[in-house]
C-alpha cells in the first residue's frame, strides 16, 4: 500500500521540515522527488540524504512567488504527478500592527507562490491525464489564533483555493486536497521562537506545545505520513477536502 513507484512529485519548501520529511518518505516509496528551494545548502542537503538510500531526488532553486522562475523549473522537471505546495513563512502581528511590507510579504510567498505553482503544474497534471496536488494549510485556516492576521488570511486563501482547484478540474482527473498541521516541532519552529521570543525560549516551546489538546507538537514524519496517504492510489476517492492534524487543537480546546 502507499507505493508512489515511477511517480514524479514536486515539493516546494522540500529542504526542510515538514518538506524534507515529505521528501524523504515520498523517495521511500518509490516517487523521484523535486525538491523546489531557495535555501540551497538545505536543498541540496536533503538530496544527498535520500540519494544516499538509494532514492531519485532533484533540487531547484527557485522563488516561489515568482512566476517565470516557477515556470521555468517546472519545465525542467518534465512530467508532473503530484504537486505539493509546501513552502511557507509566518508573520507575528495584528491587523493594524503588520505593515504593508510585511503583508505583501507573507501573502506573496504563501499566497502568490501557492498559485504560481498551480499555474504552472496544472497544465502538466492534465496533459498527464491526471493527478494529485496537496497544499498546506494550517489551523490558522479554521480557527482563531492571536497575532497571526497575515498568516491566518495566507492560510485561510489556501484552504479556499483547494476547494476552488478540487471543483474546476475534478473532471480532469486531477485530485486537490490539503493538509491543517497544528504546532509541528521543526527547526523553523525553534528559529521563530528564538527570534521573537528571545530569553523566553522554554517559556515558549511549552506553551506551545500544551496549546494541543494531546500535550505536544506534532512531529514533521508524522505529517508527511498523511501527506502520503492522501497522495497515494489509496486516497483515491478524497478531494476537495482538509485534513487537520493537529493533536485535537480545533475540536479539543474548550
Amino acid at each position: 500500500m502507499f507505493k508512489l513507484t515511477n511517480k514524479s512529485v514536486i515539493i516546494t519548501g522540500g529542504g526542510s521540515g515538514i518538506g524534507k520529511a515529505m521528501a524523504v518518505l515520498f523517495a521511500q516509496q518509490g516517487a523521484e522527488v523535486h525538491i523546489i528551494e531557495l535555501n540551497d545548502q538545505a536543498a541540496a542537503d536533503t538530496v544527498s540524504e535520500i540519494t544516499a538510500a538509494g532514492g531519485k531526488a532533484t533540487s531547484y532553486a527557485c522563488d516561489v512567488s515568482n512566476q517565470q522562475q516557477v515556470i521555468d523549473t517546472f519545465a525542467k522537471v518534465g512530467k508532473i504527478d503530484i504537486l505539493i505546495n509546501n513552502a511557507g513563512i509566518a508573520h507575528i502581528g495584528k491587523a493594524d500592527t503588520t505593515s504593508t511590507e510585511d503583508f505583501e510579504r507573507v501573502f506573496n510567498v504563501n499566497v502568490k507562490g501557492a498559485y504560481n505553482c498551480l499555474y504552472a503544474a496544472i497544465p502538466a497534471l492534465k496533459a498527464n491525464g491526471g493527478g494529485i496536488i496537496l497544499n498546506t494549510a494550517s489551523i490558522a485556516a479554521s480557527v482563531g489564533i492571536t497575532d497571526r492576521f497575515a498568516y491566518s488570511m495566507s492560510k485561510g486563501a489556501i484552504h479556499a483555493m483547494t476547494l476552488s482547484v478540487a471543483r474546476d478540474y475534478i473532471n480532469d482527473n486531477i485530485r486537490c486536497n490539503c493538509i491543517s498541521p497544528a504546532r509541528v516541532h521543526t527547526p523553523f519552529v525553534d528559529g521563530f521562537i528564538a527570534k521573537n521570543y528571545a530569553g523566553r525560549e522554554e517559556e515558549i516551546f511549552e506553551k506551545l506545545s500544551k496549546s494541543q489538546p494531546i500535550g505536544r507538537m506534532g512531529k514533521p514524519e508524522e505529517v508527511a505520513a498523511l501527506a502520503l496517504y492522501l497522495c497515494s492510489d489509496e486516497a483515491g476517492f478524497i478531494t476537495g477536502t482538509d485534513y487537520p492534524i493537529d493533536g485535537g487543537f480545533i475540536t479539543l480546546n474548550n
